[in-house]
């Protein structure tokens, strides 16, 4: 960094202009001459032994997996560049510690804020989620109304997707006080929801947007995090969680580890935490404007 009078010293990158998210696992974040390196001691045909310079301010988020440790000295280049780092599980299906980005602009938060305490808007970005899970704008404007068509529409979903993938489905079902009373696709529904959950906490963190102002959830501190979260339940959670009960049954693994092993594959491969993104940004925008599915 330049030093001077002009405050060089501190100039980073806009979050706009930065690459977004970088996932690393087995290995050591560090500092090396003063820039950030990423250390592997492991023998991996995707990343083998050695040092890996990494480029700080094109970042916004660094997200630290399974093996994963970072040293003081990284620490400080990584809030010098305000670049947030997040420790997950493999493949982001979980999110142990992740301090909220310090964005260049409230602009996001404003507009969420701004939204949630308007009725007309709050109901507008609702109904929005909901065509975008739906497949299409519902002419419904009251909210319990809206729920009731959403349930109804995941009860059928549950069934054509337990038809799809083979297996036995008897209805949704958990008791939070005994979670492992519930049968094996239930039980996965619940390892890959907290997945996608985790995911989504990388992606309203990511956005600086606030976790507290759920437009659909309400009660929760995550309740925009589960909205999040909620709109890839049809095309991410109840697959891999069926999938995950179908091989279970078959003997082939651990209910939990199978239904995260598989979400994590989903959530890389179909890049759904990009996707989340994008949407929180989308989210805001235009909320006087038709909706569109």
């Amino acid at each position: 960094m330049l030093k001077g009078r002009l405050g060089l010293e501190s100039s980073r990158i806009p979050h706009a202009d930065r690459d977004g998210l970088l996932y690393l696992e087995m290995g050591v974040l560090a500092s090396k001459d003063g820039t950030l390196i990423f250390r592997r001691n492991l023998e991996e045909a995707s990343l083998p032994p050695g040092d890996y310079g990494i480029p700080v301010q094109g970042l916004s988020m660094i997200l630290l997996g399974p093996g994963g440790s970072v040293t003081q000295d990284a620490l400080r280049l990584l809030a010098r560049a305000n670049t947030a780092l997040i420790a997950v599980g493999r493949d982001g299906v979980r999110c142990y510690s992740a301090p909220p980005l310090l964005s260049d602009h409230s602009t996001l938060a404003r507009a969420q804020a701004a939204a949630w305490t308007h009725e007309p808007k709050r109901l507008h970005v609702a109904r929005r989620m909901y065509a975008w899970r739906l497949g299409e704008v519902l002419p419904y404007r009251d909210i319990a109304a809206l729920r009731g068509i959403e349930g109804a529409h995941m009860r059928t979903s549950y069934k054509i997707i337990a038809d799809r993938v083979g297996i036995k489905w008897q209805g949704r079902r958990y008791d939070r006080a005994n979670p492992l009373a519930a049968d094996l696709p239930n039980q996965a529904l619940n390892h890959a929801a907290t997945a996608v959950e985790a995911a989504a906490m990388i992606a309203v963190y990511a956005t600086a947007t606030l976790s507290q102002l759920g437009f659909i959830h309400e009660d929760s501190g995550l309740s925009f995090i589960l909205d999040i979260a909620d709109l890839y339940r049809t095309e991410i959670t109840i697959p891999c969680a069926f999938h995950a009960a179908r091989e279970c049954a078959q003997g082939k693994g651990d209910i939990e580890r199978l239904a995260r092993q598989k979400t994590g594959y989903a959530l890389r491969h179909q890049k759904v935490i990009p996707s989340m993104i994008e949407k929180i940004k989308l989210l805001f925008e235009n909320t006087d404007a038709p909706i569109k599915a």
